[in-house]
């Protein structure tokens, strides 16, 4: 049985965690789509970014988080990363009794869409070679052929705020044209991050080829989960957004301007749920 704290109440937040700043793409959404309900972000920036950490390492980072935000009374919790989905998520799933949704790349979607059956796929090369991958590729793919794109870098980019720009079309070409190519014609953003470079990543794959962000259907899928459990904000109000970091709260305040489009306060998050150095 999963640990939970207190019975979660409709009033209580959702938690939603990423490695760093990237699992934003999936906040906007989820407040978007939930604007009533009370949020509390957690980045991980203090041991970003997970594509180059060992599994074990980012499994014990996703329970301390996951940790933390049950024992702030989080109601629900989104893994807004798909690294610590494809690493961690059953993990989580089997110790905390709270509804976790997690993200993780959309091939099923891909599938259908794509024209041609040729679909690629833009994450880190540890989401990449993941037996959650896999499964989802055998699953889902449905005959297309899968591409996969290790983005080596990009993570960083957002991470800094740098959005736009030479450096950044650059490394964004290197990653998107070989996938054209190869004939790709729909491209899965498999990394949170990614959906904050979409403009350069359209500008480069051009009009013909297909982007798709599963941010949105992963706050559908949150929002189905709280209402089969009548967890449910009630009232017309406005929600709050909590941020939280590992890392420098200076940093992520500053870089959060251009990523969430306004200034936030940031706390640190507490030492014994800190990163290791």
């Amino acid at each position: 049985m999963g640990q939970a704290i207190t019975q979660p109440t409709q009033s209580a937040p959702i938690g939603v965690f990423d490695s760093g700043l990237g699992g934003l793409s999936v906040l906007r959404e989820v407040r978007d789509l939930l604007p009533h309900e009370d949020l509390v972000y957690v980045a991980d920036s203090g041991a970003a970014p997970y594509g180059d950490r060992s599994g074990e390492f980012i499994e014990a980072r996703a329970a301390a988080i996951a940790a933390f935000l049950v024992a702030e009374g989080a109601k629900a919790m989104v893994v807004a990363c798909n690294t610590a989905t494809a690493v961690a998520v059953r993990a989580l799933r089997e110790r905390f009794a709270i509804p976790i949704v997690a993200i993780e790349p959309a091939v099923k979607p891909a599938a259908a869409m794509s024209r041609a059956g040729v679909i690629g796929v833009m994450a880190t090369s540890l989401t990449l070679a993941s037996e959650n991958f896999r499964r989802l590729a055998e699953q889902y793919a449905q005959g297309a052929r899968i591409v996969p794109q290790p983005c080596p870098g990009l993570v960083e980019l957002v991470e800094g705020g740098r959005l736009e720009g030479p450096e950044v079309h650059g490394l964004v070409a290197a990653y998107v044209l070989p996938l054209l190519n190869d004939g790709v014609d729909t491209i899965v953003l498999g990394c949170t991050h990614y959906p904050f470079l979409l403009p350069v990543i359209r500008a480069v794959a051009g009009p013909a080829v297909n982007i798709i962000d599963p941010a949105r259907a992963v706050a559908g899928e949150l929002g189905r989960r709280l209402e089969a459990e009548g967890l449910l904000a009630e009232g017309k109000g406005h929600g709050g957004t909590r941020f939280l970091t590992s890392g420098s709260a200076a940093y992520v305040e500053a870089v959060l301007v251009t990523l969430w489009g306004r200034h936030a306060k940031v706390q640190s998050l507490p030492g014994n749920y800190a990163a290791p150095d």
